[in-house]
């Protein structure tokens, strides 16, 4: 009997451990990378991507998974024949993560924090060349 009540307990604790946005979304999220200059579709350009979960590479136009995460996401791109296009992309707090605070509790809410699954970045990243921007986090309950 004691057994069959620690099982239930353990089988519990790890159905609680993961959060709402981990199990709905994930940790990861696919973006669009395209780089213009002058407003002109700009194909060939390396693009490096990082954030505080890692750092990823794409030639545009493309698409790269990177790890979520609360912090900003820098992307730095450089071609050959144009100035380096940077922006720095923030990311927004997913609605799903508020409500999980509500469902999960404070263990679910930290596991979507600290994986980063509580967050979103644009799912399409315009880099212009030659300039420095710094994109604002997409809109709460927006396209993923």
């Amino acid at each position: 009997m004691k057994k069959t009540l620690l099982l239930v307990a353990v089988m519990m604790l790890g159905a609680l451990s993961t959060g709402c946005a981990t199990i709905t979304t994930g940790q990861n999220q696919s973006l669009s990378v395209e780089t213009k200059h002058k407003g002109t579709a700009v194909a060939g350009a390396a693009c490096k991507l990082a954030n505080d979960k890692g750092t990823w590479f794409v030639t545009t136009p493309g698409s790269v998974t990177v790890n979520r995460a609360y912090g900003d996401l820098a992307v730095n791109c450089t071609h050959d024949k144009f100035p380096a296009g940077i922006m720095t992309v923030k990311s927004s707090t997913k609605a799903m993560a508020f409500g999980n605070i509500l469902v999960g509790g404070v263990i679910g809410a930290a596991v979507d924090v600290g994986t980063g699954s509580a967050y979103d970045y644009p799912p399409l990243l315009s880099v212009e060349m030659g300039q420095t921007l710094a994109l604002p986090p997409p809109a709460p309950g927006g396209a993923q």
